[in-house]
C-alpha cells in the first residue's frame, strides 16, 4: 500500500503519515475506507508496530481518521467535505479561449545564464553565485530558528498584524552590520524586504517614472535593466575602466545612477576611494541621486577595505541595498534597504501593496543569528575560504593560461572576468567546456546592446571547493588550446629562430624576462648564468620566488620553489627579436614575453 524510503531525512513516522493523508486527498484512501489493523499494516511495511500506531494516533488527533469500536480504523467522511468538485472535459482549446500571450507585457529579451539545474554533478562548476551546501553553518542557523520558535517569541510575532519590521533585526542591523561599512543610520531609515531582488524592484518602482534617464553600468545588471526598462526609464549605459564607472558628460539629463561599487557586477572592479569621491561631487553637482547595490559586500583580499559609497555621503544622496542572505541562503530572502527617514516611509507603502514585509518569524531568526555572533563568524570564515578560493583561481590562470587570457582588476570578491583571445568565441567554449566537466558563464547578457566582446567570460569560486580548481582550470586550458587549433601559433609554423643546447644556455644566462600576470601586474625574471633565477610580481614587487633553470638538448627547464606549483617544466624557446616564446611537447604555444639581454662587455 504504502513505500517508506530507508534513506529519507524524515522518520518512518512521518513519512507514514505523510502517505496517508496525501492518499486521502487525492481519493486513494476513499471516506469511511478502513485501514489495515497497525499489526497488519507494520508487517507489510517491515516497521515497528508501534510506528504505525503512533501515525494512526496522530492522524486520528488531526481529524483525518477515525476508530470505530470494535470494528477499526476509518478514513474520516468529514475530511473532504468542504472540498469542491467540479470536473471540466477536456477537449482541446475552447473557441473563446483567452488569448493571454497578446496582453502579457514583454520581458528582458535577452536570455541571462542559467546553470544546468544538475550543476553540483560537474566536477569543475567555475560559476559566481551558486554555493556549495558545505558552507551553509547550520548548527548555528537552527539554534537561532530553534529561539524564534520559542512560546514567548511566537506569541510576540504569531499576533502582529502592523508593517513594523522587527526591531530587534534593525537594531541588529544598525549596530552591527552598518558600522562595518562605514554608514550610520537611525532606526527610521532602515526596511527590510524579502530579498534583493524585491528590493530592487521597489526602489526601481519608487524612483524611477516613464521617460527617466538613468545611468547604468555597461556592463552591468541585467536585472535592473529588465526592471528600468519595464517601467519605461531610458538607460545611459555607460562604460567602466580600472577604477569603476566612468562619469557620465556633464550635459546628460540623467538624475539617478545605479551602481555597484564594491565589486562590479559583472567585472569584480572595486572602485577606488577617488572616483567614489568624484561620483559624490558629480552627484551633488547636478543634484543625482545614487542607487548603490552592495550586492557582494565587501570583499577586498590585495588592498584596504573601501566604505560604502553611502558611508561617504554627506548630502543624503545615496539609497543603499544589501542582502542578508545571499550567500547565506537565497532561500531565505531577507535583504534590506538604507536611506534618509523619508525614503523609507514612501518605501514601506510601497512595500505594503507589493511584496509586503518578510516573516516575523524569519525576521527574528536572522536577528538571533545576528545577535549570537553566528553571522560575523560566519562571514570571517566565507572570507578565509574565499580569499583562498580566489587566489587559487588567480594562480592557475596565471600558471596554465598566461598568454591566451587576461582579467579584469579586482582586488577581491569571488569571481573573476576573463578576457580571452581575439579569436575565441565565449559560447563556444561553454558548450565545449561543459562537454569535459567544466561550467564557465559567457558574458553577452551583461550588455545593454547587441555588441559586446565574444571573447570574454566569467570564471566563479563560491560553487567548487579550492582542490577542484586547479585541475579545472587545467582542463579549462586545454579546451581553449583544442579550439586554438589552426588558429594559434606554434611550434611548427611561429615566427622566430628557434634554439637550443649550447646556444640556448649561452642567450639565456644573464638575460631578464619581462611580462605581465594574467591579472595586470608587471613581473619579471632574472636568469642566473649559474643556473639560479630570480622572480617578481607586482608594482612593489610584493611576490617573489626562486628557482633554477637548465638545458637539456633542445629543452629548456625551469622550476620554481612556490610559482607554477613548484613544477617542472620543460619547453622549447624560440627567440624573435627582443620576444622569446616557449611552447610545450605538443608544440603549443606557452607563453611569451620580452627579453632584455645582458651587456655585452667592452
Amino acid at each position: 500500500m504504502f513505500y517508506l524510503d530507508p534513506d529519507s531525512p524524515l522518520s518512518l513516522q512521518s513519512q507514514l503519515r505523510q502517505k496517508i493523508v496525501e492518499a486521502i486527498m487525492v481519493g486513494s484512501l476513499a471516506p469511511a475506507r478502513r485501514l489495515p489493523s497497525s499489526r497488519k499494516l507494520a508487517a507489510q511495511l517491515g516497521v515497528a508496530r508501534n510506528t504505525v500506531v503512533l501515525a494512526y494516533q496522530q492522524l486520528m488527533d488531526e481529524g483525518y481518521l477515525l476508530t470505530r469500536e470494535r470494528s477499526g480504523i476509518y478514513v474520516n467522511e468529514d475530511v473532504l467535505a468542504r472540498r469542491v468538485s467540479y470536473q471540466v472535459a477536456h477537449t482541446g482549446a475552447a473557441a473563446g479561449a483567452a488569448d493571454w500571450s497578446a496582453r502579457l507585457r514583454a520581458g528582458p529579451q535577452r536570455a541571462e545564464f542559467q546553470a544546468p539545474p544538475d550543476w553540483q554533478k560537474y566536477p569543475y562548476p567555475l560559476i559566481d553565485g551558486y554555493y556549495d551546501q558545505t558552507l551553509f553553518p547550520v548548527h548555528e542557523w537552527r539554534e537561532a530558528s530553534r529561539l524564534a520558535l520559542g512560546v514567548g517569541e511566537v506569541n510576540a510575532w504569531i499576533h502582529y498584524r502592523g508593517d513594523a519590521d522587527d526591531p530587534q533585526l534593525i537594531e541588529a542591523i544598525r549596530t552591527q552590520l552598518l558600522p562595518g561599512r562605514g554608514i550610520q543610520a537611525g532606526d527610521d531609515q532602515v526596511l527590510i524586504m524579502p530579498g534583493i531582488q524585491a528590493a530592487r524592484a521597489l526602489v526601481a518602482r519608487l524612483l524611477v517614472n516613464r521617460g527617466d534617464t538613468v545611468v547604468v553600468e555597461e556592463p552591468g545588471s541585467p536585472t535592473w535593466r529588465a526592471l528600468l526598462t519595464g517601467l519605461g526609464a531610458r538607460l545611459q549605459p555607460q562604460p567602466l575602466d580600472q577604477e569603476g564607472l566612468c562619469l557620465p558628460e556633464q550635459q546628460s539629463d540623467s538624475r539617478l545612477l545605479v551602481l555597484t561599487p564594491s565589486h562590479q557586477l559583472p567585472t569584480g572592479i572595486t572602485m577606488s576611494t577617488g572616483r567614489r569621491q568624484t561620483l559624490l561631487a558629480h552627484a551633488r553637482e547636478v543634484d543625482a541621486l545614487l542607487i548603490e547595490d552592495d550586492h557582494a559586500g565587501e570583499a577586498n583580499y590585495l588592498g584596504q577595505p573601501h566604505p560604502a559609497l553611502c558611508g561617504m555621503d554627506q548630502d543624503g544622496r545615496v539609497l543603499y541595498l544589501s542582502s542578508l542572505s545571499t550567500v547565506l541562503s537565497s532561500s531565505l530572502q531577507l535583504a534590506f534597504i538604507v536611506a534618509p527617514a523619508e525614503v523609507i516611509q514612501a518605501a514601506r507603502r510601497l512595500r505594503r501593496s507589493l511584496a509586503g514585509a518578510p516573516p516575523r518569524n524569519n525576521q527574528r531568526a536572522m536577528a538571533f543569528f545576528l545577535t549570537l555572533g553566528h553571522y560575523d563568524a560566519f562571514h570571517r570564515r566565507l572570507d578565509t575560504v574565499f580569499r583562498k578560493r580566489w587566489l587559487a583561481l588567480r594562480d592557475a590562470l596565471n600558471h596554465y593560461l598566461p598568454s591566451l587570457v587576461v582579467t579584469a582588476p579586482s582586488q577581491g570578491g569571488t569571481s573573476y572576468w576573463v578576457n580571452g583571445p581575439e579569436w575565441l568565441d565565449a559560447r563556444l567554449l561553454a558548450r565545449e567546456a561543459a562537454r569535459r566537466g567544466v561550467l564557465v558563464e559567457p558574458v553577452g547578457y551583461y550588455y545593454s546592446g547587441s555588441a559586446h566582446p565574444e571573447n570574454s567570460f566569467r570564471l566563479g569560486v563560491t560553487s567548487l571547493d579550492e582542490s577542484q580548481i586547479r585541475l579545472g582550470v587545467a582542463t579549462l586550458a586545454a579546451v581553449i588550446r583544442d579550439l586554438a587549433t589552426g588558429i594559434s601559433e606554434t611550434l611548427d609554423n611561429c615566427r622566430g629562430e628557434r634554439i637550443g643546447g649550447a646556444l640556448l644556455k649561452s642567450r639565456l644566462s644573464g638575460a631578464v624576462i619581462h611580462f605581465n600576470t594574467v591579472y595586470g601586474d608587471p613581473a619579471s625574471i632574472q636568469l642566473h648564468a649559474a643556473g639560479g633565477m630570480e622572480g617578481q610580481a607586482g608594482y612593489a614587487a610584493e611576490d617573489c620566488d626562486n628557482g633554477e633553470w637548465w638545458v637539456e638538448g633542445d629543452l629548456w627547464y625551469r622550476r620554481w620553489n612556490e610559482w607554477s606549483y613548484g613544477k617542472t617544466l620543460a619547453l622549447y624557446v624560440v627567440i624573435d627579436g627582443s620576444e622569446i616564446k616557449w611552447f610545450d611537447a605538443d608544440h603549443q604555444l606557452v607563453d611569451a614575453a620580452l627579453i632584455q639581454w645582458p651587456a655585452q662587455p667592452g
